[in-house]
């Protein structure tokens, strides 16, 4: 039996004006995602100085308490994981454009919450900073397995990698945006109150950092239009709803110019048979469910390789935060010595310079050569070459680094790591689960490796927050507990971005070239092809014998193709 053609005629298409349209609407949730990330750094700053002022004497500006600032990262990390299960599932079980919508509202609406925060006293503020966060780590995990699955099942086999990691970049520019927001309202505060002593806090920097935390709702709220409008894909209308005419109608709206090679509708609507609607269809013995034998016999490697990996390298990659301070420590003031809205500008505009030199040309680098280098060899370099940086940065930390922070090399290597980071491994983990699993659990698959990311994310950002501190008592920061040191730390660090090579060579496929079709049956044995067109042949037979409604196939067979205008299907 022959391939559906309108998924052979998606992979071969020519790239169109909405591939570009979908990137960017499929960007803003991860826009978003990462504003809220950055921006949260400089807010506590101001948080700690509004809600916890040095006591009389201290000689030293507000600071958040350890304690509060790991649950305020962790709440957020938490909720990720919630939204990374909940809306894969949800993706796979009501449709990817059913849902797509419903994350992008959770994600704006929690976003503008987090800046109300309901009170003005410092435990009711917390506690609702917390639960908004919670709810905002919710739409932001739901973003992930979604845009990464419509973007895979939407783009050409071709570019598709690219057109994946396009939608991933949208992270660099969230990251300058946060920056460019809290610089300008920073900035215009300090001003508006007349440049504040530096151990003056205003009480218009409680209205400061809430400005701060909702502006980043603007630009995901403005798309949320388009995104209701999306169409449902073509491979889950007709793979995993198995309606081979609604499929070709939808994708044909929105991608004018497919090559169907004469498509002739009358035979699609002959395969389809006409059943009863009271007709009791069970399932055939081909749809294995998730975590079934079948089901890990065929994909369980490929999901250990994912999530394995992103649990790996979120590790080292949201741990960088954690030496951070000590690089733009000595270029900046110390936070005695300014105001409240210079500190938090200090900190923004350090986090903005990181994004324009080493983050953004990291992305569009993996942009650049993702579809000719391919996913499995830029993971493995992305992870060499951190491993390489962590190990230059870790070696003479004690001996060279802490005392020359102002040495241009320090930044050049903390820099480099970010760029390995999204050259390789942080964009090639997000991509490969959109492309090794079969539509009706690509979306679950998806959020479940992210899911593994996040709780990496956890551990480094917590976990390592606490590991790092000095093993000297004397030296150990207020609030914390003696740790192994930063040295340490960072070899530790290194070790496990090697980890995460040996795992990529052993468990990850290559998927460059491929159609998403010819991905999910790569791995499989001689038993599940013995009938020759493989799973193609097995999902085609399931779209013969599978019912229609009554509903949809009326609604299939009374339009006109928008492919073919001349045509009806009867």
């Amino acid at each position: 039996m022959a391939p559906i053609r309108v998924l052979t005629a998606l992979d071969h298409a020519r790239t169109q004006y909405y591939h570009f349209k979908a990137i960017i609407i499929a960007g803003m949730g991860l826009f978003t995602d990462s504003y809220d990330l950055f921006c949260i750094v400089p807010v506590m700053k101001i948080i700690g100085r509004v809600y916890y002022p040095s006591s009389a004497g201290d000689g030293g500006p507000g600071v958040m308490p350890p304690a509060v600032v790991s649950a305020i990262v962790s709440v957020a990390l938490l909720g990720a994981v919630v939204g990374n299960l909940l809306f894969g599932v949800l993706g796979d079980r009501v449709g990817r454009g059913r849902v797509y919508g419903a994350c992008l509202l959770l994600l704006v609406s929690s976003s503008l919450a987090s800046g109300f925060s309901i009170c003005r006293t410092r435990g009711c503020v917390l506690s609702s900073l917390c639960l908004f966060r919670f709810l905002l780590g919710v739409g932001v995990g739901g973003d992930y397995p979604l845009s990464a699955t419509i973007m895979s099942e939407f783009a050409n086999k071709r570019t598709r990698g690219g057109f994946i990691a396009a939608v991933f970049s949208m992270q660099g520019f969230g990251i300058l945006a946060s920056s460019g927001v809290t610089m300008v309202v920073a900035a215009a505060f300090d001003r508006f109150t007349g440049h504040p002593a530096p151990l003056d806090t205003p009480e218009a920097a409680d209205i400061a950092w809430r400005v701060i935390l909702m502006v980043g709702a603007v630009p995901a709220g403005l798309t949320f239009y388009w995104r209701m409008a999306m169409p449902e894909t073509a491979r889950f209308t007709a793979l995993v709803q198995h309606d081979v005419l609604k499929a070709t109608n939808d994708i044909g709206r929105v991608l004018t110019d497919l090559d169907l090679n004469g498509l002739d509708e009358d035979e699609d609507a002959a395969a389809i048979p006409r059943t009863p609607a009271s007709f009791q269809y069970a399932p055939p013995a081909s749809q294995y469910g998730l975590f079934s034998l079948a089901f890990l016999r065929q994909h369980g490697r490929n999901l250990f390789g994912c999530a394995s990996t992103w649990f790996l390298l979120d590790i080292p990659y949201y741990s960088s935060t954690l030496f951070q301070s000590q690089i733009y420590r000595p270029w900046f003031k110390p936070a005695s010595h300014q105001n409240v809205f210079r500190e938090a500008y200090d900190v923004a505009r350090f986090q903005a310079i990181i994004a324009v030199a080493s983050t953004i040309p990291g992305y569009f680098a993996a942009v650049l050569l993702i579809d000719r280098a391919g996913r499995r060899r830029l993971q493995m370099a992305g992870f060499f070459l951190m491993a390489v940086f962590l190990f230059a940065l870790a070696g003479p930390y004690d001996h060279y680094w802490r005392g020359n922070g102002k040495n241009g090399w320090y930044i050049v290597l903390y820099g480099l790591t970010f760029f390995s980071a999204n050259l390789g491994p942080n964009t090639t983990t997000f991509i490969l689960p959109a492309e090794l699993f079969p539509a009706r659990f690509r979306s679950t698959c998806h959020g479940i490796s992210a899911a593994a990311g996040k709780v990496g994310a956890l551990v480094g950002s917590v976990g390592f927050l606490w590991a790092s501190q000095a093993r000297n008592r004397g030296e150990v920061q207020a609030g914390y507990e003696p740790g192994i040191g930063m040295m340490y730390a960072l070899v530790i660090l290194g070790a496990i971005s090697l980890l995460g090579l040996a795992v990529t060579y052993f468990f990850t496929p290559e998927t460059m070239g491929r159609s998403l079709e010819e991905n999910e049956g790569s791995e499989r044995g001689d038993q599940d092809l013995q009938d020759g067109d493989g799973e193609m042949t097995m999902r085609l037979q399931e779209l013969n014998l599978t019912p229609k409604s009554p509903a949809s196939l009326v609604s299939s067979h009374v339009s006109s193709s928008p492919i073919h205008p001349h045509r009806f299907s009867v």
